[in-house]
């Protein structure tokens, strides 16, 4: 074979694996702004290294956006109001995003204050979080056909939730990772208002210690599919990938009734979890 003919096959096997990876997202709702290409083109596997900030900025207000926010991988902290560091639930977010709004290349250093906030469809690239505070981002959205996406990134030290899922419509995450964690997801199990959200994981990388990869309300039609799911440090399988509750609208604790695969609920199979 010459040298020509080989990066031509080359050529033909990246674009079949990239195809293929796209129309897999695809199988999964995972399509439009959800689909990175540039990201598709790195192969799967273990988590990336977390990146080093490029100086710091101080957010005594919260920073409220339409449109783009590039953070140049500078380092976000709360100051003033947003700097008590604690796990209060009424404190402000370092940032709000309207609806549509891009948040990339940020990290989010201590104090976090409640993360971020997302009004409506939004896409979080490249955000890292080092230390959690109340929640590291929080999706709000009113419309069932909104979309959040979490594209790359991380979090840790989340002595709760990662990510909190309070409004409608699909949350997908993609290439995160997060380590020393309560849960990843939550669909709000006691929330006011109440709806049906679907939740997509697709290779994620997640390290123990933590409490559960996603928790859903069956009684909603929530549904969550998992997808090259890797956790790491957890040989006695005490993570539970998918926990199902009955969620309600009245403030009080939800109720856990299950969990693991049903193919209703909680959309995944062993092949889809591996412990590394």
């Amino acid at each position: 074979m010459t040298p020509r003919t080989e990066q031509r096959v080359r050529h033909k096997r990246r674009v079949g694996r990239r195809r293929a990876l796209i129309g897999g997202l695809a199988a999964l709702g995972v399509t439009g702004a959800a689909v990175v290409t540039s990201g598709l083109l790195s192969p799967a596997g273990a988590a990336s290294a977390w990146p080093q900030a490029k100086g710091s900025k101080p957010v005594p207000s919260t920073i409220e956006f339409a449109g783009t926010y590039d953070g140049g991988l500078k380092r976000f902290y709360g100051t003033g109001d947003l700097g008590s560091g604690g796990q209060d639930e009424d404190q402000g977010p370092l940032f709000v995003l309207k609806d549509g709004a891009v948040l990339k290349n940020v990290i989010i250093g201590s104090p976090a204050a409640d993360g971020v906030h997302c009004l409506g469809s939004c896409t979080l690239q490249n955000v890292w979080w080092e230390d959690v505070g109340e929640d590291a981002a929080t999706f709000k959205g009113t419309s069932s056909s909104a979309v959040y996406t979490v594209y790359g990134g991380g979090a840790r030290k989340a002595s709760d939730k990662v990510f909190q899922f309070n409004g409608a419509g699909k949350l997908v995450v993609s290439k995160f990772q997060a380590s020393d964690f309560g849960k990843l997801v939550r669909s709000c199990g006691n929330c006011k208002k109440q709806y049906k959200r679907s939740i997509i994981l697709n290779d994620v990388d997640v390290t123990a210690p933590g409490g559960a990869i996603v928790g859903v309300n069956a009684n909603y039609g929530d549904t969550a599919a998992l997808r090259q799911i890797r956790v790491h440090g957890d040989a006695k399988k005490k993570i539970k990938p998918c926990v199902r509750f009955t969620g309600n609208s009245t403030g009080k604790e939800p109720t856990e009734i299950g969990s693991g695969p049903d193919g209703v609920t909680c959309r995944y199979t062993a092949s889809d979890i591996s412990y590394e």
